[in-house]
């Protein structure tokens, strides 16, 4: 977020007229019918040029060449199988060697990564199905390195099945209970704050399985009251409610206590990894290498400012330091989740200099060498190139708004290799001699196109047409970006919707999404913009209902390197809630805005910034919407909230500044929305504000969704849902 960025001449022509064009209906936006067409399910065939997807029909699983785009083969059809017979199926997980897949039936969501689900084994040359386990529903499936054995977790239990031993199934943990003991899965808290639904994996010949133990048994739980409900309904509650418990550590409080094991699985021993952690450490991560002899057992401290990598034998059980990286204020979430494992090198992300660049180390530990060396931020990585020293990956390098394709080579030399500013992402093929590339803006639909290795354009898989054709006939304008400077010299980036028939001699009212969460980005040229995807069409329904809709990221967000990021540590929402006033403060003395008809709102992350910013002290907003918004982050997560804020021992005073304690100072009308069922941003934090705000005379509305999470979704919800957001602040802006 440098400076304005200039659209590229891609951008799409418009209707300029609302009443020559058709309206835009709620029900439209919710049921998906402005969704873009999108290739997904992609899964690159290691060492080929070929990857496999499944099919539009959902019925088959089809190789592609990455060169040419065109079908190579059927790998799985449902309708022609041997054995087994299933109707349907949801994914796929590849063998190593393609001969085998494991195919994924009626799964079902447990948390945000992690789900249950019934799998088959096919041989892709026999066609032969057969299940994985009669023994009831998996999680996480893996395949060892030689596709003869498959691992998996069911109820908290590891355990093993060998093709050649007639798929014979072998217990490895018994101790596996819930709300106790949990093995080779994560609990709640690392699942949703470091991004993973395994924790175990084999070594590189298979002869060893190795995993994190999860001790959850003194964790303090939360119970969220479960109701009959509707879409689906619950039975079993017709008459009498249910409750859901689960451990869910929060701020300050006891975590997991988390251990490194070993399954020698020829003689069938057990050991533990002496893996070095202090006693309240977190253990985000294991993972194989390419040597048999060695692990991969990932650390961090509570406060998440180092982390260490070490090499484990899962035979002699001695660890060895590999990486250390040690941060200023805390390790980005990111350099867990993204640090890629190859043959012989590790590559890591980091942002040691001031900004995300990349370093590749050896496997005995020594840097060879860093990627990336300007005021800009590497914010993903495709891979590293083995054979020829190649590193591929995403940066920000135009500026914060922008994302193009890079390859840097061994000698250090860095190529550019995509050329259209907007936003790029690529997926590159097993021998890194293709990719395809995800391209878009804020004004134009992916565009997904098939390059090779230096950024050749060689054909189009997807241009989005259709929907770009589709949009004309709606009052969907040009969005716009802008910069400006608050009162105390922050320059700001956003973006603004305006209706279709703007008449810049009238005044407008506004409404401002944000998310402003650490290091997160709503102010970017992608087609992914907008309050709810889409390419921001409930923003441009507002717009229609004659709303001037706008964004701006404040202090805190992303890809303006760490200064900027880390800015808001131990005070979440106080710059943050700052800037977002500051962005009406300067809407109003545009002479398009009514100054005195200026609303707020977001989710998440974005209704506890709504809240802060109505109740900042400075009265710019005259109504607001938060959706589930956390309240006081002494209710939030451990792993996620002590990043930022440390422990509430440590930083009273942090925690302190929260909606609860500034409910006396709520300024606009407010509307609150919260799903019942919401394991994480708990209820709790609603109904504990809504009684800051009685016994400060505010007055308030709140929805409250039965039976619905964090997402608010199902039968009628979400459309329910944005029909209140918007009729809110028609009712109280227009």
């Amino acid at each position: 977020m440098k400076k304005i960025l200039i659209v590229g001449a891609l951008f799409m022509v418009f209707s300029s007229s609302i009443g020559a064009a058709e309206r835009l209906d709620l029900k439209m936006i919710t049921s998906g019918e402005f969704a873009a067409q999108r290739v997904l399910g992609i899964n690159p065939i290691e060492g080929t040029d070929q990857y496999a997807s499944i099919s539009d029909d959902g019925k088959r699983i089809v190789q592609y060449s990455f060169k040419t785009g065109k079908e190579s083969g059927v790998l799985f059809d449902v309708e022609n199988t041997q054995g087994s017979e299933i109707k349907d199926f949801d994914g796929y997980i590849m063998s190593p060697d393609g001969n085998r897949m494991l195919i994924q039936t009626k799964t079902k969501s447990v948390y945000r990564h992690s789900a249950t689900a019934e799998y088959y084994i096919y041989n892709v040359h026999s066609r032969k199905l057969e299940p994985l386990s009669a023994g009831g529903p998996q999680q996480v499936p893996t395949w060892s390195p030689d596709g003869n054995q498959v691992a998996f977790v069911r109820e908290g239990n590891i355990f093993i099945v060998k093709l050649l031993y007639d798929n014979a199934e072998v217990q490895i943990t018994k101790d596996g209970k819930f709300n106790e003991v949990i093995n080779g899965i994560p609990d709640w808290v690392y699942e949703e704050e470091f991004s993973f639904d395994k924790a175990f994996c084999f070594n590189a010949d298979g002869t060893m399985l190795c995993w994190i133990r999860f001790d959850e048994s003194a964790v303090k739980q939360y119970s969220l009251q479960m109701f009959r409900g509707m879409k689906p309904q619950r039975e079993e509650y017709a008459t009498y409610p249910g409750v859901y418990s689960y451990k869910y550590p929060k701020a300050g409080e006891v975590n997991s206590k988390v251990t490194a094991w070993s399954y020698d699985i020829k003689s069938r021993r057990v050991q533990q990894l002496q893996v070095p952690m202090e006693a309240d450490g977190y253990m985000p991560r294991i993972l194989p290498t390419s040597d048999p002899q060695k692990v991969l057992v990932y650390t961090m401290n509570r406060h998440q400012d180092v982390l260490n990598i070490y090499t484990v034998s899962p035979y002699s059980t001695v660890a060895q330091l590999l990486v250390k990286e040690s941060v200023p204020k805390y390790v980005k979430e990111e350099v867990v989740t993204s640090t890629v494992v190859g043959k012989d090198h590790l590559l890591m992300p980091s942002d040691r200099d001031g900004y995300t660049h990349l370093y590749l180390y050896t496997m005995n530990g020594t840097q060879e060498r860093k990627i990336g060396d300007g005021n800009y931020d590497i914010t993903a990585i495709y891979g590293y190139d083995e054979a020829t020293g190649d590193v591929y990956y995403q940066a920000a390098a135009l500026n914060a708004h922008d994302r193009q394709i890079y390859v840097n080579h061994k000698n250090g030399k860095t190529e550019r290799l995509t050329q259209q500013e907007g936003w790029n992402s690529a997926m590159f093929s097993g021998d890194y001699k293709y990719f395809i590339n995800t391209w878009s803006d804020m004004n134009t639909p992916y565009v997904y196109t098939i390059c090779d290795n230096r950024g050749k354009v060689l054909t189009s898989l997807v241009d989005n047409a259709q929907l770009k054709s589709k949009l004309k006939n709606y009052p969907v304008s040009k969005k716009e970006m802008f910069s400006f400077k608050t009162s105390e010299g922050v320059s700001l980036d956003g973006w603004m919707i305006k209706p279709a028939n703007f008449d810049a001699t009238k005044r407008y009212p506004v409404v401002m999404f944000q998310y402003s969460g650490p290091g997160s980005q709503q102010v970017v040229n992608s087609w992914n913009i907008g309050s709810m995807g889409q390419g921001g069409m409930f923003d441009y329904y507002l717009a229609q209902e004659g709303f001037i809709v706008v964004c701006v990221d404040g202090r805190g967000t992303g890809a303006r390197g760490a200064e900027w990021e880390k800015c808001t540590y131990q005070a979440l929402g106080n710059l943050e809630a700052k800037d977002q006033v500051e962005t009406a403060l300067w809407l109003g003395s545009q002479p398009y805005v009514d100054k005195n008809r200026i609303g707020i709102w977001g989710w998440s992350y974005g209704g506890f910034c709504t809240l802060m910013s109505m109740s900042e002290g400075r009265a710019v907003f005259k109504a607001g919407v938060a959706v589930a918004p956390p309240t006081s982050y002494r209710f939030y997560d451990t792993v996620y909230t002590e990043r930022f804020m440390r422990t509430p021992k440590e930083n009273p005073d942090g925690y302190n500044d929260n909606p609860i304690t500034r409910a006396p100072k709520l300024n606009g009308a407010l509307l609150l929305c919260h799903g019942l069922a919401d394991d994480n941003v708990h209820p709790q934090n609603t109904f504990e504000y809504t009684e800051a705000l009685v016994q400060a005379d505010k007055d308030f509305k709140m929805n409250v969704y039965t039976n619905r999470n964090h997402s608010i979704y199902g039968g009628n919800t979400r459309h329910h849902l944005l029909r209140q957001i918007s009729q809110f602040f028609i009712d109280e802006l227009k």
